[in-house]
């Protein structure tokens, strides 16, 4: 693939999709994305991202009183929605991810550094499985509109986890795609200092 087709395969043609065609997902094809994502940096190596892929029936049934009423049929109809979850208790893992530092000390103790280091790069590892879900021919649909508390209690009890976004993936429905949206240009958001 030459650079212009990645691009617009990544980005400029790549949408939100709110529609699903009755296409399944098999899970050795997410397997191969989270292969390809998990190369992505995070700080000290610290990979607190954990995934819950809800495909069966039982699940998606678990999910649905979860979402926000708009949110309901789209992810019903998705072959596949992922919790995107943080873990906290990430630097647990530490000494095998970075073993050439006794990193894990850094946040023992230091609740604040953990709730900033568990966010942040876990959006980072949702972000490059979206793009490296896109790369294997999948469409992403990323959403907000859940209890987090409810999906939390429902999913990730008894666990250090705690749900971040969540996000349908499958071969979206090209009919049903709103218009896009309006983009801000460099100038509008961007400084070069």
């Amino acid at each position: 693939m030459n650079f212009d087709a990645a691009l617009k395969l990544l980005f400029t043609d790549a949408r939100t999709h709110n529609g699903w065609l009755d296409k399944p997902v098999d899970d050795d094809l997410l397997i191969k994305i989270y292969d390809a994502a998990k190369f992505g940096p995070t700080s000290a190596n610290c990979s607190p991202l954990r995934l819950y892929f809800i495909k069966s029936k039982e699940a998606k049934e678990k999910l649905k009183p979860c979402l926000a009423p708009g949110n309901v049929e789209k992810t019903m109809a998705a072959p596949v929605t992922v919790i995107f979850a943080d873990d906290y208790a990430f630097y647990d893992h530490l000494p095998k991810l970075f073993p050439h530092a006794d990193a894990k000390s850094w946040f023992v103790g230091n609740q604040p550094l953990i709730d900033t280091t568990a966010f942040r790069n876990s959006v980072l590892q949702a972000a490059y499985f979206m793009l490296a879900a896109r790369l294997h021919g999948l469409d992403c649909g990323p959403m907000s509109g859940f209890d987090n508390a409810q999906v939390d209690a429902v999913f990730l009890k008894d666990t250090s986890y705690k749900s971040n976004f969540i996000c349908n993936l499958g071969y979206g429905d090209a009919s049903k795609l709103f218009p896009r949206s309006p983009r801000f240009d460099f100038s509008d958001v961007c400084k070069v200092l």
